[in-house]
């Protein structure tokens, strides 16, 4: 026999609900996401919001035959995109690989808002993961009064994806422990979970895939086995190739957060999100841009996220403590904050990089001058 899993809603206590500080991916474009439904006259798989075609440009952008603007989410190779948008429509599991701060969550969320029209269908990777977040758990008060019943089974994101159709997720797939890991392979090979408590089980009916991210430097915490690591197809996200691809994507993404905390757009902050940006891929990258200096690598991964956030607490304090121009002194503490995480041999990296190429970078004296300031 097997058993059907119902959609489960949390409704507000009381009142008119808040709005939320960021909203999933299908409700924070939804205007989009309907003007390609709209649109889209390509065959799509069973179940899926949209066809392959409109979910690869809903996440890579482009312009409607009716003028309509899908804004880039994913700036990328487009190959990367269409690659993981057709993994999902077979039967292997997607596996997006990268550095930290590659956006694999923010791939992750979209791909699943496209295909399912929801992305909350997640589970959170860590040390602690047990196999009932995976699999399903029980409400014990009617486990204790009743016995095993459908009734008191607790399904899991995983589960009521499988029943209904839709894209589960998986978030930091190499934190979870092996054994719990391993739950997955017969979801994936068979397609089924078993429920030997009731003697029965859930098969996944048509729609139903799974994305699952990891942490490329996270190998050797939770190594996944081979038998897993077939289930899934491995798409890597790599770092932005270039200095205006990364600037780009700083630009949109801090946008977007400071129009949702209501921050005024920063005139001129081009000039310092391209600043901050060159810091973090020269020490990143060990070189300097123009390949003439060798430099130190700190111990923090200086991605594209960090980035992100080292700009966004800029622009606040722009916005609050200064005259809303953002400026070098604005981002210098975000940037030491970022670089400085081995307190003695990356202090000794951050300086020597600040003497060596900042101080001698024309036009960089306030940004020197800033740096220095918050160092000191």
């Amino acid at each position: 026999m097997s058993v059907s899993v119902e959609p489960t809603t949390v409704e507000p206590k009381r009142g008119e609900p808040a709005e939320a500080l960021r909203p999933h991916a299908e409700e924070a474009f939804a205007g989009e996401l309907a003007a390609l439904a709209a649109q889209d006259d390509r065959p799509r798989p069973a179940r899926w919001k949209l066809s392959p075609w409109a979910v690869a440009t809903y996440l890579l952008g482009g312009t409607l035959p009716d003028g309509t603007v899908i804004t880039p989410k994913y700036v990328g190779p487009r190959r990367l995109v269409e690659v993981a948008v057709t993994t999902l429509a077979t039967d292997r599991a997607l596996l997006l690989l990268g550095v930290p701060g590659t956006a694999k969550t923010w791939v992750s969320e979209h791909l699943a808002a496209a295909v399912s029209g929801d992305s909350t269908l997640l589970v959170q990777g860590t040390a602690g993961t047990p196999e009932e977040a995976i699999r399903y758990g029980w409400n014990y008060a009617q486990l204790l009064a009743n016995g095993p019943s459908r009734d008191a089974l607790v399904p899991s994101p995983v589960m009521r994806a499988m029943a209904e159709g839709m894209t589960a997720r998986v978030e930091e797939l190499t934190r979870i422990p092996a054994d719990v890991q391993d739950t997955l392979i017969t979801i994936l090979s068979e397609k089924t979970l078993p429920i030997p408590e009731l003697g029965s089980e859930v098969q996944a009916v048509r729609g139903f895939n799974l994305i699952a991210t990891a942490n490329d430097r996270d190998r050797g915490v939770n190594d996944l086995s081979s038998a897993l690591r077939r289930r899934f197809n491995t798409v890597v996200l790599p770092l932005p190739e270039s200095v205006e691809a990364e600037v780009d994507i700083v630009s949109r993404r801090v946008d977007q957060i400071g129009r949702s905390l209501d921050l005024p757009a920063a005139p001129d902050g081009i000039a310092e999100i391209r600043r901050v940006v060159t810091v973090f891929r020269e020490l990143r990258d060990g070189m300097t841009s123009d390949g003439r200096t060798k430099l130190k690598s700190p111990s923090g991964t200086l991605s594209t996220a960090e980035a992100i956030s080292v700009v966004t607490g800029g622009l606040a304090l722009a916005a609050h403590f200064g005259d809303g121009v953002l400026r070098a002194a604005d981002v210098a503490a975000g940037i030491l904050g970022a670089v400085v995480r081995d307190p003695a041999a990356d202090r000794v990296i951050w300086q020597e990089y600040l003497e060596a190429v900042v101080r001698e970078r024309d036009g960089w004296k306030d940004f020197y001058r800033a740096c220095r300031e918050v160092s000191a």
